[in-house]
């Protein structure tokens, strides 16, 4: 908590709006742009540990999960720094860092745990050609879109979302930063038969977090005992991570994350759409989901 209290004022003075620059057609933070063929040009290790997802649709619980596990349940280990701090996003240079998160990663000892929210087309070829092992979360495109729309009211940074209409018509284009959701969760799902994936979905973690939890367990090749699998379904659950000032970015400054508009941890409960979505966007977003995902085996469900 010390580090981001002394950063505080660095952090509010050198804030910067992110503005879009595309990549193949996918809109990424510019922030990024003089800095992406050092970040596509990264060099994974094979012990890497990848953590990848669409924005808003579990990272920051995942790695709450990852941590804990690498860790072994010490819950004073992973209150170690805020969770922004205690592992890199990849493609990322943060206002407030001194350095970019790239850099941050190169300088990390192994096993290194890596967030990335980049579809799978423009992960740097190292992660592959390393056999690197990643986690990829996917949630139902309607909650998604829900949380994606109150987090842009919320983080000053963000380009304000003006309403919901406006932002759901952007999502469901794919003019929000890293592109369309139905490109993301396909290509993602498309690279499993090829790589070491293990793909999770949002609703199935919240609907049986130890079931979920046992299969990275397996993926990982990691055993602990049922105590400590126990422990760690208890520090990741919602309610008593929304409590943890080491996960729920309430030391933050109200200037860059404004938790009187919108807390950072809102819900986490699949079907919240259902309070936001007009009768006619639901249906448009279903014909839209139709033509979009036609031919994909993945399945979401859109509460549990």
């Amino acid at each position: 908590m010390a580090m981001i209290e002394k950063n505080a004022p660095t952090m509010e003075k050198e804030l910067k709006l992110f503005s879009i620059w595309e990549v193949d057609e996918v809109p990424l933070p510019e922030l990024t742009k003089e800095l992406w063929d050092q970040i596509y040009n990264f060099q994974a290790k094979p012990d890497d540990l990848i953590l990848a997802t669409y924005p808003k649709s579990g990272t920051h619980w995942m790695q709450e999960i990852l941590d804990m596990i690498q860790n072994d349940g010490d819950v004073e280990k992973c209150k170690r720094d805020h969770s922004l701090h205690r592992y890199p996003f990849l493609e990322l240079k943060f206002p407030h860092k001194e350095k970019p998160d790239w850099v941050i990663a190169l300088e990390m000892s192994s096993p290194r745990l890596i967030k990335t929210h980049l579809p799978s087309h423009l992960i740097p070829p190292s992660i592959w050609k390393e056999n690197c092992k990643i986690v990829y979360v996917a949630r139902n495109p309607k909650d998604c879109l829900v949380s994606y729309y109150h987090f842009h009211r919320m983080a000053s940074y963000l380009p304000d979302p003006q309403n919901l209409e406006e932002f759901y018509e952007k999502f469901v284009l794919g003019k929000v930063f890293y592109g369309s959701w139905f490109d993301h969760v396909k290509g993602w799902w498309a690279a499993k038969d090829t790589h070491q994936i293990l793909y999770l979905f949002y609703e199935d973690i919240k609907k049986d977090p130890k079931r979920e939890i046992e299969k990275i367990l397996k993926f990982l090749e990691k055993d602990i005992s049922e105590e400590i699998l126990n422990k760690i379904i208890y520090h990741t659950s919602f309610d008593v991570m929304k409590q943890n000032p080491m996960a729920n970015y309430t030391t933050w400054p109200t200037s860059i994350m404004d938790h009187s508009i919108s807390p950072f941890m809102r819900k986490g409960m699949p079907g919240d759409w259902k309070n936001y979505f007009t009768v006619a966007q639901n249906e448009e977003f279903d014909k839209d989901y139709q033509n979009k995902m036609a031919g994909s085996t993945l399945t979401f469900r859109t509460e549990i």
